[in-house]
């Protein structure tokens, strides 16, 4: 369904005018260095966990990652160390190659 917009009220605006009405509106204020430093980013941990199509308890037992950790890392209670960061690239970079390794790793020799 396409939702059709009536924009000739804001074509009839001249540009302050559209900007004093946009700074008007409660819900769409500029973005202030202060209230960015305020924001909590988005976990790109989570961002990845979704692309592979992972509930948090899937992605921690793939990748033998403790669960707990895995949310606070999600969460931002807790940031991933240089060492776990660069094995969350590797993950990125190539899941099924990690997760084959893993599995290797586990075999007796």
């Amino acid at each position: 369904m396409k939702i059709k917009h009536d924009w000739s009220r804001v074509e009839a605006m001249t540009e302050e005018q559209r900007h004093a009405a946009a700074l008007g509106d409660p819900d769409a204020q500029p973005l202030t260095p202060e209230r960015a430093a305020g924001m909590k980013p988005t976990p790109r941990l989570k961002i990845l966990r979704r692309a592979l199509g992972l509930t948090q308890e899937e992605f921690a037992t793939r990748f033998q990652i403790p669960l707990g950790t895995l949310r606070d890392w999600e969460q931002g209670v807790a940031e991933p160390d240089q060492t776990a960061r660069a094995y969350l690239r590797a993950i990125a970079g190539d899941a099924v190659a990690v997760q084959h390794a893993l599995e290797l790793s586990l075999q007796p020799r």
